[in-house]
């Protein structure tokens, strides 16, 4: 069937997070960098081999997963699986064992929101397993290239063949499946330059991918042209599509709703504004993240890491 072409972040690496926990976990502090090189990679994975995966049932055939990864979700029905996401690689047996669990009906199509490797990581194993590949054009492009993430120290090599987005889009992809119809549609630029929304319309959920972290500040990617602004309007834009009754998948942390995504994107706007006007007087990124520009949020967003992190990555890409 074919379809019609009309990272606190992403985990405490090296500790798995629980399928029920809020949020990942920044890697460090800005003010406090590991003293020795650290295989994050390894870590990642190896809580990836380690934690169980929760699963959540959203409507009559779609499931939430989460795991030591990204959240995935799952549609099943006879026209195939739509498995969203792909966590890490050594997670696959466990998201087999996930979907195995809540149908079986065949592989069909694995759809990445992003680059990043806690989405996309297990494509090879799942690939393997039945799912045809499917990704912005973008996504494809990074995968294929070895990539650094100097903010965590971290390489991450080009990724197999077998790994890669067989069937990619610039800017939307639409299909009736499962009698549904998927809409999968690019942000511009915004956690990174990567990003898309998966939407089942008659089913009322929206995957956002990393444009939404849910209750804790996020991670944005200003290496591969991510930026607070861009996030922001990314979020506006899903906000659009929201109903009252929506159930919004973030990439990470607890199902979400329209409610809590407009609290997400008014902590950014308001981060945003503080640390810009910081800026704009002259005060340095240094100084800004000493005046702690999100004390008064903290209460609410701060779920047990520093927001140092992310006030640096706003300084700089505001």
């Amino acid at each position: 069937m074919t379809f019609e072409i009309n990272r606190r972040s992403f985990l405490r690496l090296g500790m798995a997070t629980g399928a029920a926990s809020l949020a990942p976990r920044w890697v460090f502090s800005q003010a406090a960098q590991p003293a020795a090189p650290t295989d994050r990679l390894a870590q990642m994975r190896a809580a990836g081999a380690t934690t169980p995966i929760k699963t959540t049932k959203l409507y009559d055939n779609i499931w939430l997963l989460q795991g030591a990864g990204g959240n995935m979700a799952v549609q099943s029905g006879k026209d195939g699986i739509i498995l969203i996401d792909s966590s890490f690689a050594t997670a696959v047996p466990h998201i087999r064992e996930a979907i195995a669990a809540v149908s079986t009906d065949a592989p069909h199509a694995l759809v990445n929101t992003h680059w990043h490797v806690d989405h996309v990581d297990g494509n090879e194993g799942m690939h393997a397993a039945g799912y045809h590949v499917i990704a912005h054009e973008k996504t494809k492009t990074r995968m294929a290239e070895p990539a650094e993430m100097k903010l965590f120290h971290m390489s991450i090599p080009a990724y197999p063949a077998g790994a890669l987005p067989s069937t990619t889009f610039a800017t939307t992809m639409s299909h009736k499946h499962n009698g549904d119809t998927v809409e999968l549609v690019h942000y511009d630029p915004a956690h990174t330059d990567t990003d898309i929304y998966v939407h089942f319309q008659n089913a009322d959920v929206l995957h956002c991918g990393d444009i939404f972290f849910n209750k804790t500040y996020p991670f944005i990617d200003e290496g591969t042209g991510g930026s607070i602004g861009g996030t922001i309007s990314a979020a506006q834009k899903s906000l659009a599509l929201a109903g009252e009754k929506t159930k919004i998948i973030p990439g990470h942390g607890p199902l979400g709703d329209k409610a809590e995504l407009k609290s997400y994107i008014d902590m950014l706007s308001a981060v945003r504004d503080k640390v810009a006007a910081l800026k704009q007087s002259g005060a340095s990124e240094q100084e800004v993240v000493a005046k702690k520009p999100t004390a008064d949020l903290d209460p609410n967003w701060l779920h047990g890491g520093s927001p140092d992190m992310f006030v640096g990555i706003v300084y700089r890409t505001v």
